[in-house]
Formats: C-alpha cells, structure tokens, sequence
C-alpha cells in the first residue's frame, strides 16, 4: 500500500530505471507523475493506473518542471540523452531538477553509475572521482551540482550508483540485442571481451532500492549509496543463460575495439562509445555494503527468474524481430 505522505515526479520514465522505478510505485499504489516527451509510449507502457498521471513535455522545460516539482516530495532524475548530446543537455536539464526541487525541498534520486572513476577495481562511496573521459568528467560535475544544492538546503539528494544496467525495456544498444538474439535464435552481440567477470544490476531490482530508501529518509542533506547488483563469471556465460531460458541455441558475436575507432571516424555516437570502451575491457566492481547495512532485507531477483521476466517483457511487448531501439 501506498505511504499516502509520499508525491512521485519521475522524469525518464519510459527510459531503462526510470521505467523500473515508476512500476515499482505503481505496484505500491504510490502516486506518480510522469513527465514524458511522447504520451503515446508511455501509455503502451503502462496502461491505464488510478494513481499515474501523465504529462507530456520536456525537462529542459523549467517553468513546466518548477510547476510539476511544486506538487512532488521526491524527483526521480532519470533524464538521459545518447552520448554525443550529453554535453550541456545534461547540465541544464539537472538545473532544472534542482530549481523544481527547490520549491518544495523535495528530495532527488539519482541514478549514478561508475563514469566518474575511470579504470578502478573497486569502488566505495569513500573513492575520489578520477575520471578518464569526457562523459566522466560531466558525471562528475553532474554530482557535484546536486551536492552543492543538497548542502544549501535546497533539496536532499539520494545518489545510487549502479552498474550496467539490464531488464524489461532496457533497450539500449548493448543490451536489447541479446535479448533479441536469444529469441530469434541468433547471436546475441557483446563490445571488445565476454570473458570477463561482469557487474550487471536488474533494473526491477535497483527500483525496489530505491524505493526502500526513500522509506528510509536518510538525515543527511546528500547521501550516496553503491548497489552492486550482480557479478556474472563472464558474459558469454550470463549470455548462455538468456539462451538456455529462451529455448535457443547460444551463438555469440564480439564486436571488437578497432570498429568503433573506425567507425568513429563518421559517427559521433561510435566515437562515443570508442572513448568508453574500457569499461568493457575490463572488471570494475562496485562494493554495497554501506547500503546492505542501510537495507539489509533487499534481495537480489534470482538470475533466471530475471531473465525469464525481462524475455517475457521482449515477448509481449514487440513481435520477434521487430524490437526497437529506445527514443
């Protein structure tokens, strides 16, 4: 049952976490305002519910947002752009979260993840940002911009850092496309190594620690929590599951590094992706044990209930074949 104190603004709602985090309260009859820029998805995400509204606009819209920040007691930020329109996009759109929250002194979830480290084996909430590229470094002033507010009191911000993330409509183009290729008995791809060990986070999973986090009202204007989700041996061996559970034969394709340097030569988005291509070359790991303290009830989806769910998703929601990459 709904908490009845709580108000849900949810931006990038029909995004990856942001759909996670608006099913999460819609299961718990929360009340929550999607600002979308195209109703229409929206509605085939998530039908008809008694306690979601939904407005359609755009966050870089800050009068709207001061409006709709006035009614809510917690902003979701899960505002994201392709790579190459991170640049200034990114900063604004987080002003503007800021300036709403500031109205109400709402609080700001965030959705972090390891940019802003570089290559590290491990991070804590303790780790100084170090970061290596240009998508690091605006996830560094990201962070910094909301801590500066949270400790103004001008909000509270609640920053969960995650790793990759994967689930029902995460449909970027690392992910979906195993999905797909496990359903149509095709290869499903991968960047640069699938030999490696992997942290991945199930974004039902990252939903419901938000969620509990927010029951828990941290005291601290900025409080940051990492959330581990789960490591897998390889990723040619986590693909081998989605295979198994689909009724597939696992057939595997590696896209490597030289192709993204090439193919950067005349695409902005490869150029991107080239630049970031040590996280896949290599095993970073984020450490939760500051937020286990915190929730020390939070379970883990077991892995092949996770798959059959977000195969399920793929299944109902696009015929085979006809998956589409998200807006």
């Amino acid at each position: 049952m709904a908490t009845n104190t709580f108000r849900f603004l949810v931006l990038g709602g029909t995004g990856s976490i942001g759909y996670a985090f608006t099913q999460e309260l819609l299961q718990h009859q929360e009340q929550a305002t999607l600002l979308v820029r195209n109703k229409q998805k929206a509605q085939k995400l998530f039908g008809q519910q008694p306690t979601l509204q939904l407005i359609e606009g755009d966050a870089q819209d800050g009068e709207l947002l001061k409006r709709l920040g006035a009614e809510a007691t917690h902003i979701f930020h899960g505002v994201n752009y392709p790579y190459e329109k991170w640049q200034n996009n990114m900063e604004r759109v987080t002003q503007n979260v800021i300036e709403a929250a500031a109205i109400n002194k709402s609080t700001i979830f965030f959705p972090g993840n390891i940019y802003n480290f570089g290559l590290i084996d491990v991070i804590t909430e303790l780790t100084p940002p170090k970061p290596s590229t240009k998508k690091g470094a605006i996830r560094v002033r990201l962070e910094q911009m909301l801590r500066q507010a949270a400790e103004q009191g001008k909000c509270r911000v609640i920053n969960l850092r995650m790793p990759d993330f994967w689930g029902p409509n995460v449909m970027n183009e690392g992910i979906a496309p195993v999905f797909k290729g496990a359903l149509e008995g095709k290869a499903m791809p991968w960047l640069y190594r699938n030999d490696i060990p992997h942290q991945l986070v199930y974004t039902p999973d990252a939903a419901k620690a938000f969620y509990e986090l927010a029951k828990l009202q941290p005291q601290e204007p900025y409080v940051e929590y990492n959330y581990a989700g789960e490591v897998v041996p390889s990723i040619k061996q986590w693909q081998a599951q989605v295979a198994e559970v689909a009724g597939t034969e696992a057939k595997y394709k590696l896209y490597p590094g030289w192709l993204f340097k090439a193919m950067g030569l005349f695409s902005p988005g490869m150029r991107e992706i080239s630049e970031m291509g040590y996280l896949w070359k290599n095993t970073i790991l984020l450490n939760d044990d500051k937020l286990r303290q915190a929730l020390p009830n939070l379970e883990h989806t077991p892995m092949q209930q996770a798959i059959a769910e977000t195969l399920e998703w793929h299944r109902r929601s696009w015929r085979v074949g006809e998956l589409r990459s998200e807006v």
